[in-house]
């Protein structure tokens, strides 16, 4: 797994001996300080690096494969979610990168009852835990002072969706210190939430907007595949799975409410963003479409990053911003990072469509409950590993 870091990319080997990623990558993220990074998977593994370093500091095997995770503020608490609705969570403590990693066991913390979780966010004060899943739901849950004792107190559900929630994200005022929620999802909308009463501030329908422009003629092809606000400013940056860009919503605080603000389009490739991140210092929007397991490719997988600049501290007027795409050669770090995180520099145009067409799938089938025979069903019940020891 590569990541970059400034103007340099680190592959990420647990150098000590222990087990490496060997499947898709579902969920990765940095602590709030920056010095922690988690990365986890279809392999069932968690792995929590020291960004000093880039030393794996401690892994968790999960039972199920891993759907999101996150870091708790102060960097004491890992939590990550599973493909059975549960979310558990391993602390931190005393954990030294200069020992040899630690195989920690996690405890689960609270649960969605069967239904796969498709995000977990930390609100910027700490206080609470934000998981949103495959049934239209958001759960936002005070994250106790004794983590591994579970979490039982629900502050709100956030309901409005109809669709599948996707991708979470939050908004930092100085008047609301545990900011304010946006979500978006499989219906196509982009939402705004107060967390602490779980009601709905306002919605953007973003769906129409994107496939005009994208002049596409397939279905519903409008799907929200991730979102970023954007540092010191009031900006909101959405990946959606037919837009060849990226659309900017502007979030009014005074008002509480959403507008369409631009698309910035990605002229000559089939560049669909399925993830965003954006760089406090630099003012800049990190952009990566990607995909593993690609049919009729004979690449088995896709990565490729684009750079949008435009968003220093200095503009934080939304209507100063003129955002514009970076050609290779202006991207921090320049070929040389493109080349590591991508493993070459150009990429062809099939496996833009494969990758595409991927998404595609996978979003699909979180709207698909897996359906299986009598007989299967008693296979699984046998087989699985995590029932509870008799006494």
């Amino acid at each position: 797994m590569g990541v970059g870091r400034e103007d340099c990319a680190v592959i990420l080997v647990d150098e000590a001996g222990g087990a490496s990623h060997n499947d898709s990558i579902r969920g990765i993220k940095y602590g709030a300080n920056g010095k922690l990074f988690v990365s986890a998977g279809d392999d069932k593994l968690v792995k929590v690096w020291s960004t000093e370093s880039w030393h794996c500091i401690a892994t968790v095997c999960s039972e199920k494969r891993v759907s999101a995770v996150a870091i708790s503020n102060d960097g004491l608490h890992v939590c990550f979610a599973d493909k059975f609705g549960v979310v558990w969570v391993v602390d931190l403590p005393g954990v030294d990168e200069t020992q040899a990693p630690l195989n920690k066991k996690a405890v689960p913390l609270l649960a969605h009852y069967c239904s796969i979780i498709t995000s977990l966010e930390f609100s910027p004060d700490g206080h609470f835990i934000v998981s949103a899943d495959r049934d239209f739901k958001i759960r936002v849950t005070v994250f106790p002072k004794k983590p591994l004792d579970g979490a039982h107190e629900v502050q709100s559900f956030c309901l409005g969706h109809t669709e599948f929630v996707s991708c979470l994200d939050f908004i930092c005022t100085p008047d609301s210190p545990q900011g304010i929620l946006v979500s978006g999802g499989g219906d196509s909308t982009v939402r705004m939430w107060d967390i602490i009463s779980g009601s709905l501030l306002d919605t953007c329908a973003v769906g129409a907007k994107a496939q005009f422009e994208s002049d596409t003629t397939e279905g519903n092809c409008s799907t929200v595949t991730d979102i970023c606000t954007i540092p010191a400013c009031t900006l909101i940056a959405v990946a959606i799975q037919s837009l060849r860009g990226i659309m900017l919503l502007s979030c009014d605080l005074s008002s509480r409410t959403l507008s369409v603000m631009k698309v910035v389009s990605i002229i000559g490739e089939n560049f669909v963003p399925t993830s965003l991140g954006s760089s406090i210092s630099g003012g800049l929007l990190w952009m990566v479409t990607g995909a593993s397991k690609l049919r009729g490719s004979d690449i088995s997988s896709l990565s490729r990053v684009k750079v949008i600049s435009g968003f220093e501290k200095s503009s934080p007027d939304a209507s100063e911003q003129e955002p514009a795409v970076l050609v290779d050669s202006e991207i921090p770090g320049g070929a040389k990072l493109l080349e590591k995180l991508q493993g070459s520099i150009s990429v062809d145009e099939k496996v833009f469509l494969a990758a595409a067409d991927a998404v595609k799938t996978a979003m699909c089938n979180l709207l698909i409950k897996k359906q299986y025979s009598d007989e299967k069903r008693e296979f699984r019940k046998r087989t699985r590993n995590d029932r509870k020891s008799k006494h």
